[in-house]
């Protein structure tokens, strides 16, 4: 398996591999500290990153390796370029390479032409590195995955379709609540649906957050609005998504050892309230700091030829 594209690269083993390796990061971060000594990564980032962006490069730093940074306005692909040519070239200088934009088709693209890897750091339709963090996550707090039971409310963008497939991946079990017409692609639901049962999980889409969330051990939703787009479809999205906003009395629904999650950054008193997102339960910001070792495992197990993949 040459790239991280999407969750749906990964066997069950990849993806336990993947957490095996974080959790090992996590107790030694300096343990693979020669990788990439001398070498260069490149992280292409065509829309704002916190998270990613510097996780991504400490990751790099761990692994020995030098990250360097640039934005579309730095590079030939804002004038014309095409992203085949500018990945071929970036592959010819770097050990890996690490792309957040918003179309797939340009991060398949990249990766097709470059002779190294590339993984995705956050397109429209999938944030592969966001679910590697938030499994690692919820293992670190609760000891296993298998049987647990996950609550997505939201709309069914790249944080819930990647969460979805990865915790089905997993034998979890998941619910996803999302208004109608925000639902996750056909695909995303087929696969978490197919995978889940494989696994010994289960996987249940409704337009009920109370129903998704009744006795759940993680209650997770992600930011919204989606940043771009015409202010009328992000006001229509905003007016749909309000009756999943995550709050004390939604919580209290959940089960009594139950966890709040989110992928940042988060808008207090929109999405979520503030009591539950600065509250004890909540494992929003251990979930960004397991964002270093999930990213720093990925580039590891791609740069030393450990994952199997579907392709």
């Amino acid at each position: 398996m040459k790239d991280l594209l999407q969750i749906t690269d990964l066997t069950s083993d990849d993806l336990a591999l993947l957490l095996e390796l974080a959790t090992g990061f996590q107790d030694d971060p300096g343990s693979a500290g020669h990788l990439l000594a001398h070498r260069m990564v490149p992280m292409y980032f065509a829309t704002p990153s916190t998270r990613t962006r510097l996780s991504t490069a400490a990751a790099v730093t761990r692994l020995g390796g030098t990250p360097v940074t640039v934005g579309p306005d730095e590079l030939h692909v804002r004038h014309g370029e095409p992203i085949a040519d500018t990945a071929r070239v970036m592959g010819s200088y770097s050990a890996a390479i690490v792309i957040r934009t918003p179309a797939d088709a340009d991060v398949r693209e990249a990766a097709s032409a470059a002779p190294v890897p590339v993984v995705n750091a956050l397109t429209d339709g999938h944030h592969p590195l966001q679910a590697v963090a938030d499994l690692l996550t919820v293992q670190e707090h609760f000891g296993d995955l298998r049987g647990r039971r996950v609550a997505y409310v939201g709309g069914g963008g790249s944080v819930a379709r990647s969460l979805m497939e990865a915790a089905a991946l997993t034998g979890m079990h998941i619910a996803a609540a999302t208004p109608l017409g925000y639902e996750p692609p056909d695909e995303a639901i087929a696969f978490a649906a197919t995978e889940a049962d494989r696994n010994g999980g289960c996987f249940v889409l409704t337009t009920d957050p109370v129903e998704a969330v009744r006795g759940a051990d993680v209650v997770y939703t992600g930011g919204r609005p989606p940043a771009g787009g015409p202010k009328d479809d992000r006001a229509r999205r905003r007016k749909a998504l309000v009756p999943y906003r995550v709050d004390e009395h939604l919580m209290a629904l959940a089960g009594g050892d139950a966890v709040f999650m989110h992928c940042l950054p988060a808008r207090r008193g929109e999405e979520v309230a503030p009591g539950v997102i600065d509250g004890g339960r909540s494992l929003a910001f251990r979930q960004a700091a397991n964002r270093l070792p999930a990213v720093q495992a990925v580039l590891y197990a791609l740069l030393t030829g450990r994952l199997k993949g579907h392709r």
